[in-house]
């Protein structure tokens, strides 16, 4: 997962969460995403433009 961009990333686990998506998959993405240390608020409230 080093090679997907943060904002890739937090798309794919918007999108993985709004799908229901299998719970395994949805939890590593969140991984990443904590691993990297990404605020997922910034993204819900509008900070940064998620496709």
């Amino acid at each position: 997962m080093k090679f997907i961009s943060n904002e890739m990333l937090v798309d794919s686990y918007f999108k993985a969460v709004s799908l229901k998506l299998e719970q395994d998959f949805v939890e590593l993405l969140l991984e990443e995403i904590r691993r990297r240390q990404i605020n997922l608020d910034y993204y819900k409230n509008g900070g940064a433009q998620v496709s």
